[in-house]
């Protein structure tokens, strides 16, 4: 079942979905509704060239945790060489932009002005972090996501250079491995996150370190 919202801050169950993962469409992107939003595992999806918010929360949750981040033999050479340099946060608006053009090329997925404004926001108020892969002064990769608690809500990665993302994931793997962040939600399943450890784990066992106060019994209502 998929359910339309308004503009009360609050979500049917996860477990009232269909069974790809929709949950609702509708609703804004406000920074409480958003940060609401994570809090339960529900993410923003625009489909591709729509105006229409939907929002998903799937039952089987594609993650990795930091310390299975797995690293190729090619990707510890291409580390070795330190031909890249890797930043947080010093160029969130290009990673945006970045992201933006490599979902341009994917087929139902659209990073648009409006989702743009949102983590920008969310950004501003210490709530959204990037990854950034430089060559020199260029911007060749990264990736940005939500921060809350030890979670880093993965939203979307690009590479302007052979595996710059995966550069980018690693440290941010890395990283979150030295300051206690225990999970990277990678929302849906690719080829590419699989090879870097990604696994599914249950919702059940996903909200016991999102929000482990969650009882899935009730309308969620902040």
């Amino acid at each position: 079942m998929v359910f339309r919202i308004g503009k009360e801050l609050s979500f049917p169950r996860p477990e009232l979905g269909d069974d790809n993962g929709l949950l609702a469409v509708g609703g804004d992107l406000s920074i409480d509704r958003l940060l609401f939003a994570y809090s339960y595992g529900i993410f923003p999806w625009y489909p591709f060239r729509d105006e229409t918010i939907e929002w998903w929360c799937p039952m089987r949750r594609f993650v990795i945790f930091p310390s299975e981040i797995h690293i190729s033999h090619s990707m510890r050479s291409l580390m070795n060489k330190q031909r890249y340099r890797i930043s947080f946060n010093e160029a969130f608006s290009q990673v945006l932009d970045g992201c933006a053009e490599e979902r341009e090329r994917e087929e139902g997925a659209w990073l648009g002005p409006q989702m743009k404004e949102a983590y920008s926001r969310l950004h501003e108020q210490g709530f959204a972090a990037s990854v950034e892969v430089w060559e020199g002064d260029a911007l060749v990769g990264g990736l940005y996501g939500v921060t809350l608690g030890s979670v880093f809500y993965g939203e979307s990665m690009f590479s302007r250079m052979p595996s710059a993302s995966k550069l980018a994931l690693i440290h941010l793997a890395r990283t979150l491995q030295t300051c206690g962040g225990e999970l990277i939600d990678c929302q849906f399943e690719t080829p590419h996150l699989r090879t870097m450890g990604g696994r599914y784990i249950s919702y059940a066992e996903y909200m016991r370190i999102v929000n482990p106060q969650y009882r899935c019994n009730e309308q969620l209502e902040e």
